[in-house]
């Protein structure tokens, strides 16, 4: 099918603040002092490195599964504008950054199929969506800073031309459905022949344009985006579009939908397809001046 093409403008994180939530800020500030910043809690941490990549169009293929005429299709591109700085970790998280998390309990054990031989240098794997939760929200104490896992577009946009393009490039023809389902099988298969299971210390994988290190190697990245189904209607207008908010997208040399809780993706905890090899992440800085408030709300129980 030829891909939908549309635009948007979207801040790296969000848009502007809902009216609600600033009411529900300003009570919280009328209440309580120190919500504007916050001071590290406990034994101090060093900020990871990072590249700030600088506002630009950029297209991206919408993730998720669409059909059509009842087919599966290629998602709809979309050229996006981001129009402020993104600011993300060059390289992934470590093995021993997450077992420092481990250590002081804000975190539990990650269960990597290849044990890092240099732990400082090897990116953390086996660990689950809710365990870089738990990483993010600790660095953030730990840093007094804001530190949140990337949307599937945020990863897109940080890793420029390194960022998989799913499509097969497969018209949706309804009288020859066979024509997908076999440019599918082929892809699938030579994603299976080309897996290098173990990974590999930081920067093997060399950078992108945008000095992000090692995407698309060997270790996917979780993403706070939930997978969705949408179905369109013969002229491509969207009829149902449903989320499924507790299997994210991780993303890699290709996408894989998997549950939260999944640390070993080859454990039957991918949806479709083949399996990453790996699963740890990288984290977004959220420079954004209501950021600690946002968690602050969200720690409240609040849904913000």
């Amino acid at each position: 099918m030829a891909a939908l093409s549309k635009s948007r403008e979207v801040a790296p994180v969000a848009l502007a603040i809902p009216s609600a939530l600033i009411l529900i800020l300003a009570g919280l500030l009328a209440l309580e002092t120190g919500l504007l910043g916050s001071a590290p809690s406990g034994s101090a941490v060093e900020e990871p490195p990072v590249v700030t990549v600088a506002p630009r169009d950029f297209r991206y293929r919408v993730a998720g599964e669409f059909f059509k005429n009842g087919y599966a299709v290629d998602g709809p591109v979309e050229t996006v504008h981001m129009s402020a700085p993104l600011t993300i970790m060059k390289y992934q998280v470590t093995a021993a950054d997450y077992a420092r998390c481990v250590a002081e309990d804000a975190c539990l054990p990650a269960e990597p199929e290849h044990v890092p031989v240099d732990p400082a240098r090897m990116p953390a794997t086996g660990v689950s969506f809710d365990d870089a939760q738990a990483y993010a929200a600790w660095l953030s104490r730990r840093t007094g800073a804001i530190w949140v896992l990337p949307t599937d577009e945020q990863l897109a946009f940080a890793a420029g031309s390194r960022f998989p393009d799913d499509a097969l490039g497969v018209e949706d023809d309804a009288s020859n459905p066979a024509l997908r389902w076999l440019a599918d099988y082929y892809r699938e298969t030579a994603r299976k022949a080309s897996r290098e299971s173990e990974p590999q210390r930081l920067g093997h994988f060399g950078e992108s344009e945008t000095g992000l290190s090692d995407f698309a190697g060997n270790v996917w990245e979780w993403t706070t985006t939930c997978v969705r189904r949408v179905t369109l209607d013969r002229r491509g207008k969207v009829i149902s579009d449903a989320s499924s908010c507790g299997i994210y997208i991780a993303t890699g040399r290709h996408r894989a939908a998997l549950s939260s809780f999944v640390r070993n993706p080859k454990g039957g905890g991918c949806a479709v397809g083949a399996p990453p090899d790996n699963v740890g992440f990288r984290l977004v800085k959220d420079g954004r001046w209501y950021a600690p408030l946002l968690r602050t709300l969200r720690e409240k129980g609040l849904d913000v």
